[in-house]
């Protein structure tokens, strides 16, 4: 791996060498804006067209009806994942696509394939009903976590530098996921709302309440469950290295198939009764989703040891402060630094501070796969890009984030720490005494004034041998 630039020095730019020439060359097709609009002319005419297939079904009162009861859930579910991905959070674009894909095309994916495909049994087996069982425990199970998938796909091949582990995959797959259901959910509670039209049912005892029930009270976790597997596949399989081929298609595939499996047993569980499907929800679906979720919130733990483990490098090349790596290794610290510039510097303040924290993190990953081997080739040009983007927000952040370090660490860096500049009588980066340091209390609209100038304070030493 490539030595640290060295410091105070910034890079001249962020984006590196240019690359004005190769884009006059390419095709037009190979343009960003043109690929922008290919995509978003594909999502909207598939919305168009799910939506017309679905109010076809339910009627406009049965789908305004199921619109209104099937979008409960999905806030809860998208501020769930979006909570998962705050160490390192992805840009909003890829987790709009993300729902988007879910809701139009893979819906309509689905309800084209798993019709045409229960169609096709029934005439050849002359058996409807059984068509209608071997539909729902096979064909959709194949064909809904495949369209699904196909978004994780996307992402993993297109945003590869937003794609770098499990956390990423997990959070793609399930805004994918909850875009899925929740079409799905218009058209199932649509077509409930009117069986109870035309048998005059209503109250507790509708098909309306009972389906409402199973779908968004007791299993609104269940699409987002079976696709997440998936996006864990693919999660293991970004950390893995360029040269390990064989591990970055069987992870994701085994994932995939996992999913169906998952997906099978629960659609099928519904052919063994109310006990039966009772004890397949209790027996696996309740501790399988207990189970995943102590991973992603173990995988997401160990994203913030990552920061604090491989961030000290930067401090010992100058780019950072020594408070920096425990204030970015804690999600309240980090939370208090955007508090604190936010009370005095307002939003713009905030924003920079939560910009700083999220560029420190994707740094802290590329050094941690450069490390293992896992680093592209464009490792150096990515490193010096993420630093440029710190070096141009210390000024807001630094005094920010050691204020955050100071309240929620009593032990004071030593003195003496080794690679600050930090100099007898002086103070941390070898500002001397009545000086100011990067942007220090005062200098950049923080309060000045004895006791309130956040220095540089950590949990504990880590680099003291």
């Amino acid at each position: 791996m490539a030595t640290l630039p060295p410091c105070p020095t910034p890079p001249t730019g962020p984006d590196g060498p240019s690359d004005h020439g190769a884009r006059r060359h390419a095709h037009w097709w190979q343009r960003r804006r043109v690929r922008w609009a290919a995509l978003i002319t594909l999502l909207a005419l598939s919305g168009l067209v799910i939506l017309a297939l679905v109010r076809e079904q339910t009627g406009t009162e049965g789908f305004l009806v199921g619109l209104g009861l099937a979008v409960l859930p999905v806030p809860l579910l998208m501020a769930a994942f979006r909570w998962l991905d705050r160490v390192d959070p992805g840009p909003w674009r890829n987790l709009i696509f993300a729902f988007a894909w879910g809701a139009c095309a893979a819906a309509l994916v689905a309800i084209i394939a798993n019709t045409f495909a229960t169609h096709w049994i029934a005439t050849a087996t002359a058996d409807p009903s059984g068509a209608h069982t071997v539909g729902a425990t096979v064909v959709a199970p194949i064909v809904e976590e495949s369209a699904k998938a196909a978004a994780v796909v996307l992402v993993f091949v297109f945003r590869r530098r937003d794609f770098t582990g499990i956390v990423d995959g997990v959070v793609i797959a399930g805004f994918t996921a909850t875009g899925f259901a929740f079409t799905e959910n218009i058209l199932y509670l649509g077509t409930a709302f009117g069986t109870d039209q035309l048998a005059g049912h209503s109250g507790i005892v509708s098909v309306t309440a009972a389906t409402f029930f199973v779908r968004v009270v007791m299993s609104p976790f269940a699409h987002p469950f079976f696709t997440v597997l998936t996006g864990i596949g693919f999660g293991i399989a970004a950390q893995a290295a360029a040269r390990q081929r064989t591990r970055r298609v069987l992870l994701p595939l085994c994932g995939l198939l996992l999913a169906m499996s998952m997906h099978a047993l629960w659609n099928g569980s519904a052919s063994f009764g109310a006990l039966g499907f009772l004890a397949v929800y209790a027996a696996f679906m309740v501790p399988a989703f207990g189970v995943l979720t102590w991973l992603v919130i173990w995988t997401r733990q160990r994203e913030l040891r990552t920061v604090r483990d491989e961030l000290p490098a930067y401090v010992m090349a100058g780019w950072m402060s020594p408070a920096e790596p425990f204030a970015l290794g804690s999600m309240g610290a980090r939370r208090a630094a955007r508090d604190y510039a936010r009370r005095y510097l307002g939003k713009p303040g905030a924003r920079a501070v939560a910009q700083y924290e999220a560029y420190a993190t994707s740094l802290a990953f590329l050094r941690h796969r450069g490390r293992l081997g896992r680093a592209g080739p464009d490792f150096v040009l990515r490193e010096r890009q993420l630093l440029t983007e710190l070096w141009n927000r210390r000024q807001v952040a630094r005094p920010a984030l050691e204020y955050a370090a100071r309240i929620s660490s009593p032990v004071r860096v030593p003195p003496q720490w080794p690679g600050h500049g930090i100099q007898q009588g002086g103070t941390a980066y070898g500002v001397q005494q009545g000086g100011t340091a990067y942007g220090a209390p005062g200098a950049y609209g923080y309060p000045s004034g004895p006791g309130r100038y956040p220095g540089p304070f950590v949990h504990h030493n880590p680099y003291r041998s």
